[in-house]
């Protein structure tokens, strides 16, 4: 299994922006399709992007569309996801994801980060 440590989130006000980042440990990086999840205050964990192991394809949560972008640099070993016009909403702990194959699921998800909290302030 692929290890995974996010970072960049924090405190930030409606409208503003945030991005984070996950390192993964391994040589094999570049073959794991990436992902973001997010998890609010007594919600069930939710799908947010995805990006394919050569990042020729994204997908994106419908409530994010436009506003959030993932992107991967395999010379990195590390995913983004860049939030614009971020929401009180948008408030979670965001968990990054390696699978073998893009997935859209909590229950396909191959390795897990800890995760980093976002907090949108209105």
């Amino acid at each position: 299994q692929v290890q995974l440590v996010e970072s960049g989130g924090g405190l930030v006000q409606a409208g503003g922006s945030l991005r984070l980042s996950c390192a993964a440990s391994g040589r094999t990086f570049s073959r794991y399709s990436m992902g973001w999840f997010r998890q609010a205050p007594g919600k069930e964990r939710e799908f947010v992007a995805a990006i394919s192991w050569a990042g020729g394809t994204t997908y994106s949560a419908d409530v994010v569309k436009d506003r959030f972008t993932i992107s991967r640099d395999n010379a990195k070993n590390t995913v983004y996801l860049q939030m614009n016009s971020l929401k009180p909403e948008d408030t979670a702990v965001y968990y990054c994801t390696a699978s073998p194959l893009v997935v859209l699921t909590t229950k396909a998800v191959g390795s897990w980060g800890q995760g980093t909290q976002v907090t949108v302030s209105s």
